[in-house]
């Protein structure tokens, strides 16, 4: 995870379908065998044993398929396969379509330009938190019903909860219920307020009913609002600082992009998605045989899916480790697909291209402090935390 690039070059070369004995999980490394065993939704492949698992789950070999967890306290939907994932995630996903989606723009231009104003005169300042994760953080306080106040706190939250522990990786269960200290209340204030149409999502878990006619409580509608409050906030900033720091170092491209905003942005905003997207690998377990390269990957056995492999991969992308801001980009798994494809993809787009556009358009000479710029050791991220920038 220091630079694992090499490694998956090694991977998608002489290993496409590496076993891991130690935690009996295969690793996919080439675009096209996770672009296919994602697009499988027969319930072959399921994350009833979490979407990143921690060592001591997968230290735990299984020895059949794996059942789904207790129904009460509901965990997060995503461990579960149909009905109950698709029910909740069908109740959450309209807030998310493109027509929904649409209506935010103007709502981030807003918030990106309130914190240029506060943020350039200043000089310098961190381009990943104080820009983007800040704006990224008070969107998601609005969709959820958190005060905005919290956006700061919010998102050294989330960042917090990515970063490796010695011998155990990141343990997502472990940083939960720190985010519950945001979302619980949310979910609480918007059932006593009895009214509906402001905060679809969180509306949709409050009148959810399990297949028994169950309702959730408080901390069962706040945790499946986990992925939106995770996701929606650790992301995007680190896509647009470390895509913004790349067309710094290529003036050129820079140049070429700035000649056209309205034509440019988009182009190099999805360059920078396939290239600067810091999440790497997301699990799965067999509940069905499959078989892949001449192998059989049995039902219990786990696989990941190497996404940022994929981005890289030569078989897809001609000269993948260079960026080239207009890149033709037919295919991308970088918010990956298939049943746990990003929820809030067409709004991570928005936010990307309403960010890099507002930068560019009011800052005409920025500067990455290089040597100030960190990446913490995380077992699943490989993203730049913290970009200084002076401008």
């Amino acid at each position: 995870m220091a630079d694992p690039l090499p490694y998956y070059r090694v991977l998608r070369d002489h290993h496409p379908l590496y076993y891991v004995g130690k935690w009996d999980l295969y690793a996919l490394s080439r675009f096209d065998d996770i672009w296919d065993v994602l697009a499988v939704s027969d319930g072959t492949f399921v994350a009833s044993e979490g979407t990143l698992p921690a060592a001591n789950v997968l230290a735990q070999h299984n020895t059949g398929p794996v059942p789904d967890p207790p129904l009460q306290p509901l965990p997060f939907h995503a461990v579960f396969d149909k009905p109950i994932y698709d029910d909740i995630r069908r109740l959450q996903s309209p807030a998310f379509r493109p027509r929904s989606v649409s209506d935010w723009e103007e709502r981030v231009r807003v918030l990106a330009n309130e914190r240029l104003d506060e943020l350039l005169p200043q000089g310098r300042f961190d381009l990943t938190c104080d820009y983007g994760g800040i704006v990224v953080a008070q969107v998601v306080c609005e969709l959820l019903g958190i005060p905005i106040e919290f956006a700061a706190e919010m998102l050294a939250a989330v960042n917090a909860g990515s970063l490796a522990q010695a011998g155990s990786g990141v343990d997502t269960a472990a940083a939960r219920p720190n985010y519950l200290e945001y979302l619980i209340p949310a979910v609480a204030r918007r059932r006593a307020e009895h009214r509906s149409g402001e905060l679809p999502i969180v509306d949709g878990m409050l009148a959810y009913r399990l297949p028994d006619g169950r309702a959730l409580d408080d901390a069962e509608a706040a945790t499946q609002l986990l992925c939106i409050f995770i996701g929606g906030t650790e992301t995007v900033p680190k896509i647009v600082a470390h895509g913004l720091w790349e067309l710094a170092r290529r003036p050129d491209q820079l140049a070429a992009v700035r000649a056209d905003l309205a034509a440019g942005v988009p182009a190099a905003c999805d360059e920078m998605t396939r290239y600067c997207t810091p999440a790497q690998w997301f699990a799965r377990t067999a509940r069905k045989p499959f078989t892949l390269h001449g192998t059989t990957i049995e039902p219990g056995q786990r696989i990941i899916t190497l996404l940022a492999s994929a981005n890289r991969d030569e078989r897809q992308y001609p000269d993948p480790d260079a960026f080239h801001w207009d890149r033709p980009i037919k295919r991308s798994l970088a918010f990956g697909r298939g049943q746990h494809f990003c929820i809030g993809y067409h709004l991570a787009r928005l936010e990307v291209t309403v960010l890099v556009a507002e930068w560019l358009r009011r800052v005409r000479q920025y500067r990455i402090v290089d040597d100030g710029a960190t990446r913490l050791p995380s077992s699943f991220q490989w993203g730049w935390n913290s970009i200084p920038v002076e401008v």
